[in-house]
């Protein structure tokens, strides 16, 4: 393993991404608490960071392996917390949704589980459905927690999000190692 330099190390982008992760048990806290604008706003806060320290990263060349694990990290965090606080504080008015965000999670959890086994750490990606995923996810996220549930807006998201972990279970099932740089299945099948 090679040495990481202080600079690569504690660069804006990676002290977001940190931020998000010590973050986790003080957000859990207050959906154990149900304490729901307060987790409503650490949610949103945590959402953008993760939003900031991409365009960060990108913008100012500050891209690094390391930065791309606690973005991982901390991304699986943020899904868990969301994941989590939907189930507490909506779970009634998803009730006839159940079976999609199951299927969702069970989708989800299956990309980690492949991951560990295939190479002993969390998935860290950063594919481009994953990405607008993600961002499908967060808007999903206001509106239900704003607005009230949407139909049409849950299907579109979960149904998004599962094509996005399948694809992610089929690349890591064909790359040898883990990288954080790949765009989609598309550009891998094309480069072989």
């Amino acid at each position: 393993m090679r040495n990481i330099n202080r600079k690569e190390l504690w660069n804006l982008p990676n002290m977001l991404s940190l931020y998000r992760l010590l973050s986790f048990p003080v957000v859990f806290y207050f959906i154990l608490v149900k304490s729901q604008t307060v987790f409503i706003v650490l949610l949103g806060i945590n959402l953008f960071t993760d939003f900031l320290d991409g365009y960060i990263a990108r913008k100012f060349n500050l891209e690094t392996q390391i930065g791309a694990r606690l973005d991982s990290l901390a991304d699986e965090g943020t899904y868990i917390l969301g994941l989590t606080g939907i189930y507490i504080f909506k779970r009634i008015e998803l009730e006839p949704y159940h079976a999609g965000l199951w299927i969702f999670a069970g989708i989800y959890l299956l990309s980690l589980v492949v991951s560990l086994l295939k190479f002993k750490m969390l998935p860290s990606l950063h594919l481009f459905s994953s990405k607008i995923g993600g961002y499908m996810q967060g808007f999903f996220f206001f509106v239900l927690f704003f607005y009230g549930l949407w139909p049409l807006l849950f299907y579109i998201t979960v149904l998004w999000g599962i094509a996005s972990f399948l694809e992610q279970i089929i690349i890591m099932l064909i790359i040898p190692e883990l990288r954080p740089d790949l765009k989609g299945l598309f550009w891998i099948l094309k480069s072989s």
